[in-house]
């Protein structure tokens, strides 16, 4: 019988073929794959599309990574708290993307999925799941965000009906930028530490959101994606990207897991934009389009 660690590793890649195999059809463009090594043990694929002509930059990472942690590493990790300085060996694996398309009209997305043991995985809160995934417009459409959410939650709601308010919730305050007041974007889902049921369960609820990511984020692309759109916009695009990457360089668990424990730099830094833009004093006029997205942004909402 196959360990955790091979099912789940079994999962991450097939999420990947899939997600790379639809973002691939609708930009037109193949992903380049480089298959990498990490100093201490493990490795993983990261596949990339750069300049393609629909998305500015998408990339799609597995990593399956092993070897021993740093009490600081461990504490950062976000789960096997139980543990404590104990058990510093670790496995870890799971599926990461963001994909960034040229029109500022269709949002960026993210989402990850992973799994974590500590010492051999048979200690009482040595092991556990975390992931999710969240929508970055830069303009506003709401039936977007409606339908992002709503086939999220569909996908929790197969499971447990709890998990979706519960996640969705996480999600808010997890991917919030305390020194803007505001979040990264209309949320989604984020889960972490996640070992209240089975880890078959567990596992096959992650596969259920990994396979909810192609329906809930590229029929948006497809309708946004050759939408006109001005030189002022572009601008706003850019200013919603350097957001992303205040997050992702000062908050984000992931990056800074990754770049603790020796991992890959190219790969954890694939999540950021290709380009971006830091404007000094920069504030929408009121009731403009842009300001209705920060209105948003400043106070989430319920999507469905």
């Amino acid at each position: 019988m196959s360990s955790m660690r091979e099912k789940m590793e079994a999962m991450v890649r097939k999420a990947q073929d899939e997600i790379c195999e639809a973002v691939s059809k609708l930009d037109g463009t193949e992903f380049r794959e480089d298959n990498w090594e990490r100093p201490g043990g493990g490795g993983g694929t990261s596949r990339v599309i750069q300049g393609g002509n629909v998305f500015e930059k998408a990339g799609v990472n597995v990593s399956v990574v092993y070897g021993t942690l740093s009490e600081e590493a461990a504490r950062a990790m976000g789960g096997g708290s139980e543990l404590g300085n104990q058990d510093l060996d670790f496995f870890a694996t799971g599926v990461s993307l963001v994909i960034h398309p040229h029109n500022p009209m269709a949002p960026t997305a993210h989402a990850n999925f992973r799994y974590f043991e500590r010492g051999d995985g048979t200690k009482p809160g040595s092991w556990w799941f975390g992931g999710g995934a969240d929508l970055t417009p830069s303009y506003l459409f709401e039936d977007d965000c409606s339908h992002f959410h709503q086939t999220l939650k569909d996908a929790c709601d197969a499971h447990d009906p709890a998990y979706y308010p519960e996640y969705k919730a996480w999600c808010d305050r997890y991917f919030h930028i305390k020194h803007r007041g505001e979040t990264r974007g209309v949320g989604g889902i984020f889960f972490d530490n996640l070992k209240d049921k089975p880890a078959e369960q567990c596992l096959a609820f992650s596969e259920a959101c990994a396979a909810s990511i192609v329906p809930a984020y590229i029929p948006l692309v497809e309708r946004r994606k050759d939408m006109p759109f001005t030189e002022a916009q572009k601008d706003w695009q850019q200013l919603r990207r350097g957001r992303y990457v205040e997050f992702n360089l000062v908050y984000d668990r992931g990056t800074t897991f990754g770049l603790r424990t020796a991992g890959r730099i190219e790969s954890i830094l694939m999540s950021l934009p290709l380009t971006a833009r830091w404007e000094y004093c920069n504030e929408p006029e009121t009731g403009s389009e842009e300001d209705k997205l920060l209105s948003v942004l400043r106070t989430p909402r319920e999507w469905v």
